[in-house]
């Protein structure tokens, strides 16, 4: 069976609209919600994940960025909760596909939005 074979985000998810929701909410988000929110996208780009990680990624990843959210995302402290609830799901669903590879890709970027 071949994994290097891309599979195509749903039509709900954009990585356009990731990068731009994560860029504008990253400080409100918190660390701990972009740091999952990183590991899912760089497993999700890895040619080695699976069709079905990255098909749950792309769920968890549209659930994150569509405006609609069950804890709408302006309340303070308890917005990003319900994301994080996802994210995390997902990130034990796919678990062993965030490699050393994906968290390194990761901490680059919070470096760089979280300076120490």
């Amino acid at each position: 069976m071949r994994t290097d074979i891309m599979l195509p985000p749903p039509d709900d998810y954009s990585r356009v609209e990731f990068w731009a929701k994560l860029a504008r909410f990253a400080l409100a988000a918190g660390r701990n919600v972009v740091e999952k929110a990183l590991w899912l996208y760089y497993a999700a780009e890895s040619p080695a994940t699976p069709k079905w990680a990255r098909a749950t990624v792309y769920g968890s990843l549209a659930y994150f960025v569509l405006p609609v959210d069950v804890v709408p995302d302006v309340l303070p402290v308890a917005g990003y909760t319900d994301d994080l609830a996802v994210l995390g799901a997902a990130v034990g669903a796919i678990a062993i596909h965030i490699d050393a590879n994906v968290r390194a890709q990761a901490a680059m970027t919070i470096e760089r939005w979280f300076p120490a």
